[in-house]
């Protein structure tokens, strides 16, 4: 596996592998790779000839008060993983090399429709920052194909409308969603829960599924079906941010007529922000 620093190293590693019309498969994370990561790069590995991974903690995505200075960073670990993996090179540029002009001057990619609820109201700017770097990384890189968790399931949205509307030729591939044996999805952010908290955060995606039920069994009241998923948690110990259940594709609130839906969820459980999702497919 090769490692690369600069955007001039990669790009020379890169050009030579697309003149002999090799696939590049792109794995943009931000380090402290779980098995949900991993999995992306097992995705890319079975459709790509060069699987490249990115490790860039993105400062222009947290907001004043966020978790950036204590972001977990485990860059070896990170590398033996990804070797176990065959991962083929991994991208880990400094902040100055990604911003050389600074935060302040960058300029700035959005889209505002897919950004307005969820976590766009909750974490103001954070889709900008997700967006502009992941156009700069898929400029530098010019992938073939590029692998997004389903987790972060409006990150996804988002990124493929971004991708679509500025004509960038990239297809994008969403993973589903890896979770422990107790249901509780894998994030980096994981790793903040103490034991207890570890026991009672699966009840964020068990509530999730009793929702799906409902929906299931024809229930389209749905502010009462949140009202009451948010009282659950709450009752629990999280503090729900939101419990939303929207259309998969415009991720605006749902209505009786729409048969594909997605329940967006982020709740604070001690000083941890878990997110998670569920979609349902109602038939006809």
């Amino acid at each position: 596996m090769q490692i690369f620093e600069t955007r001039k190293a990669l790009q020379a590693h890169l050009t030579p592998l697309r003149h002999k019309a090799l696939i590049i498969g792109l794995v943009p994370t931000m380090g402290n790779l779980h098995d949900g990561h991993l999995a992306l790069v097992d995705a890319a590995r079975q459709c790509c000839d060069f699987v490249l991974t990115t490790i860039f903690v993105n400062p222009l995505q947290f907001g004043p008060n966020e978790d950036l200075d204590k972001y977990p960073r485990t860059l070896a670990d990170d590398y033996e993983r990804l070797n176990s993996h065959h991962c083929d090179g991994v991208f880990v540029p400094p902040v100055s090399e990604m911003y050389p002009y600074g935060l302040k001057k960058q300029t700035i990619v959005s889209v505002p429709e897919l950004s307005r609820h969820h976590c766009g109201s909750s974490r103001p700017g954070h889709f900008d920052g997700v967006c502009t770097v992941v156009t700069k990384l898929f400029n530098l890189t010019q992938p073939d194909m590029a692998f997004f968790g389903e987790k972060d399931f409006q990150q996804l949205q988002i990124i493929r409308k971004m991708t679509a509307d500025l004509c960038i030729a990239v297809r994008i591939k969403g993973v589903p969603i890896v979770r422990t044996e107790s249901g509780l999805a894998m994030s980096s952010r994981n790793t903040y829960l103490d034991e207890i908290q570890l026991e009672k955060a699966p009840l964020l995606f068990q509530t999730l599924k009793n929702t799906a039920v409902e929906l299931e069994k024809g229930n389209t009241n749905f502010p009462a079906l949140e009202l009451e998923a948010e009282e659950k948690l709450q009752y629990a110990g999280f503090i729900s941010d939101y419990f939303n259940i929207s259309n998969a594709m415009t991720l605006e609130p749902a209505t009786a007529d729409d048969r594909s839906l997605v329940i967006l969820a982020a709740a604070w459980l001690g000083k941890t922000r878990l997110i998670d999702n569920i979609q349902v497919s109602l038939h006809q």
